[in-house]
């Protein structure tokens, strides 16, 4: 096929996606049952993304998705990640509420999940979810997931976590939503935490001193901009300022992530070679070709991006990278 003949079939990634909403999932998800909430998410956003949604599903089915979503809804606020750890609100108590948690990424997807059907979010426990918020945020301004037994904090210092939590305080506290009674998280701790994630190379890592990724960069700038979306007094924080050294740094590391390299080389002897940038000319001179090199029509035709330096391209980081890009230099107030 050539690339005037390529197109994308709409239709069956429809039928994909209403597969996995109105019938049993296929076998291979099994094991992300306890991850339900997110697969809900990315089916009914799909659908949505698709712009067929409100055509391809019922009324009646809208409003049985919307009844689900608020079945999974923790009673002392946030939501569980799908109804298997829900024994019953009569069975409930203090000793045994850890074992039925609400954690952070469920919370933020059924919040999302909620809005893409339309709800009006009217049945949401909001102060409750507001208040169990902070109880899921360390001292060091990051994010676990959960509570657990004996008030124990799961899950990892990991800025996907600070970014559905700050997506939470968005949608929930907002502007003029009636909780300002309700005390908010350590916001200026949560900059301090995400500051503290950028790299000696420009990009963001999944916590301080780890290698720096293109999807934990997107949720490091998807979180600051929740933040300056809703935080009137938030100071200007030199990762979303164009002409500071840590917004340069980064704009350069994301740039630079667009590779010729899309496969593994064939021949053995090219293992060790590293992945040829387009925006690197140090990368051709290891190469052994001169930095003014022209790159051939079938080179730039498959050029993709990564997400690590020196790796080859997937086309998820074509959104990680792309998508943060868009975020970061779009100057929205608050």
């Amino acid at each position: 096929m050539t690339d005037s003949e390529a197109s994308f079939t709409t239709e069956r990634h429809v039928k994909y996606y209403l597969r996995c909403l109105k019938t049993f999932l296929p076998s291979a998800y099994t094991s992300n049952d306890s991850n339900r909430m997110l697969l809900a998410y990315l089916t009914l956003s799909g659908l949505d993304v698709l712009g067929v949604l409100q055509t391809k599903t019922t009324p009646e089915e809208r409003s049985s998705y919307i009844n689900w979503l608020y079945h999974c809804q923790v009673p002392t606020g946030g939501f569980r990640g799908f109804p298997g750890t829900d024994f019953g609100s009569d069975r409930r108590n203090k000793d045994n509420e850890a074992w039925d948690p609400a954690n952070v990424p469920a919370t933020f997807f059924a919040l999302v999940n909620l809005l893409v059907l339309g709800d009006d979010l009217s049945r949401v426990k909001r102060r409750e979810c507001l208040k169990w918020l902070p109880s899921v945020q360390r001292d060091d301004g990051s994010f676990g997931e959960l509570v657990g037994p004996d008030g124990s904090l799961g899950g990892a210092r990991d800025l996907r976590y600070c970014c559905c939590a700050a997506g939470i305080r968005f949608i929930l506290r907002g502007k003029g939503s009636g909780v300002a009674d309700v005390p908010d998280i350590n916001v200026a701790g949560l900059v301090s935490f995400i500051e503290a994630c950028q790299t000696y190379d420009g990009g963001m890592a999944e916590s301080p001193f780890c290698e720096s990724h293109s999807g934990h960069t997107y949720c490091a700038i998807g979180a600051l901009d929740f933040l300056r979306r809703s935080s009137k007094d938030l100071k200007p924080v030199p990762l979303l300022s164009a002409g500071s050294s840590q917004f340069e740094a980064l704009t350069t590391w994301l740039a630079s992530r667009q590779t010729a390299e899309i496969e593994e080389p064939d021949d053995e002897d090219e293992e060790d070679e590293l992945p040829r940038s387009l925006e690197d000319p140090l990368a051709d001179q290891i190469n052994g070709l001169p930095d003014t090199a022209p790159l051939d029509a079938d080179t730039i035709r498959c050029a993709g991006f990564n997400g690590r330096c020196n790796k080859y391209a997937d086309t998820c980081y074509s959104f990680w990278n792309g998508a943060t890009l868009v975020v970061g230099e779009s100057p929205r107030g608050c």
